[in-house]
C-alpha cells in the first residue's frame, strides 16, 4: 500500500514502497503468495509515487491495485486539484495497463469505458461497500459490452461489513439488472465467471488458478444445495448466485489441501480465532475512548 500521509506502517510514499518490497522479497517464492503495489487512490497519492509505482511494477512484473473514480466527490476534487478527471491523470502518468486493477469505478464516460478495454485495464467490481457507502454504481454491463475484464471483490471490512463472496455474486447480478434497466443483464454464468476466472485474469493468473482445469491449482469448494432454502433445483448457477448462502459451504480446498471439510474448520481453531477477535475489538474500543 501507498500514501503520501504517515500511518502506523510508514512515514511517507517511499518509506512505504521500502517496506512493501521487504515484505514482497521476504515471501518471494510462497506458493500461495503474490504481491501487487497498492496505492490507495488518487485523492491520497501524489504523481511522484505513482511513476515510482510504475517503475518497479514494470520491473518486478507485478500488477497495480487502486481505487479510481469510486465517487463523484472524487471526480470533483480531481479536477479542482488537477484540472482533469483522476481516470486521465492516471493514464497520462503511464499507470493504466493490462496489470491494473482499477477498485470500483461507479463514475465513468463512455469514452473511459472504451478506453478501460483498449488498455486492458481490469475492474474490480464491489457492489456492496459501493452501496453501503452510497458511492454510485458501477456500469458493469457497459463494461462487459465493451470487453472490459470485471471482476468480483468486497472492499474491506469498514466498508463492508459481511465478507461474503456468495452475497457478492447475488447483489452483483441483481444490481446489474436494476442499473441497465435490462433483466437478462449479468446472468447467473456471467456473474460466477467475474468472481472466479476474471478475477484470476486481472492479478495475471489465469493459467494458474480461476477454473478447475488439467495444470491449474484445485482450488474449488463444496456448496450444500439440499437444504430448504435452495430446494428445489432447477439450474445448479441460478441456485448458487441467487440463493444460496455462505452457510451452505461445507468444504474448501487450496491448492488440493482440505482447510474446510463438511463444516469443519481443518486450519484454524475456532476458539482461538474468536478470542483474538475479541481482543481486538477491546483494543479498536479503547483507542476510539482515548481518542474522544
Amino acid at each position: 500500500m501507498v500514501f503520501d500521509f504517515p500511518t502506523a506502517w510508514a512515514q511517507n510514499w517511499e518509506d512505504y514502497i521500502h517496506r512493501g518490497l521487504e515484505v514482497h522479497d521476504r515471501l518471494r517464492g510462497t506458493p500461495l503468495v503474490r504481491a501487487v503495489f497498492a496505492p490507495h487512490a488518487p485523492y491520497t497519492v501524489s504523481d511522484a509515487p505513482l511513476k515510482r509505482v510504475r517503475e518497479l511494477a514494470n520491473e518486478l512484473g507485478i500488477g497495480i491495485h487502486m481505487h479510481v473514480h469510486e465517487t463523484a466527490a472524487e471526480i470533483e476534487g480531481g479536477l479542482q486539484s488537477h484540472g482533469k478527471r483522476p481516470w486521465q491523470r492516471l493514464r497520462e502518468l503511464d499507470l493504466l495497463g493490462q496489470d491494473f486493477i482499477a477498485v470500483h469505478m461507479t463514475q465513468l464516460s463512455d469514452a473511459e469505458i472504451a478506453e478501460a478495454a483498449r488498455l486492458g485495464v481490469s475492474v474490480a467490481h464491489c457492489p456492496e461497500s459501493n452501496l453501503k457507502l452510497a458511492s454510485g454504481f458501477c456500469p458493469v454491463a457497459k463494461l462487459l459490452a465493451a470487453g472490459v475484464n470485471v471482476a468480483l471483490g468486497t472492499d474491506g471490512a469498514a466498508s463492508n461489513n459481511d465478507l461474503d463472496m456468495l452475497g457478492e455474486l447475488r447483489t452483483a447480478a441483481l444490481l446489474a439488472k436494476g442499473v441497465s434497466g435490462d433483466a437478462s443483464a449479468l446472468p447467473a454464468h456471467a456473474a460466477l465467471r467475474m468472481a472466479t476466472l476474471a478475477g484470476a485474469r486481472a492479478l495475471g493468473l489465469e493459467d494458474q488458478i480461476g477454473s478447475l482445469e488439467k495444470g491449474k491449482a484445485a482450488d474449488f469448494i463444496a456448496v450444500d444445495l439440499n437444504q430448504p432454502a435452495t430446494q428445489p433445483v432447477y439450474h445448479v448457477l441460478s441456485q448458487v448466485v441467487y440463493a444460496a448462502g455462505r452457510d451452505q459451504v461445507t468444504d474448501v480446498y487450496v491448492a488440493g489441501r482440505a482447510l474446510l471439510r463438511e463444516g469443519k474448520l481443518l486450519t484454524l481453531n475456532e476458539g482461538e480465532t474468536l478470542a483474538r477477535a475479541a481482543e481486538w475489538r477491546a483494543k479498536i474500543a479503547g483507542g476510539e475512548k482515548r481518542e474522544a
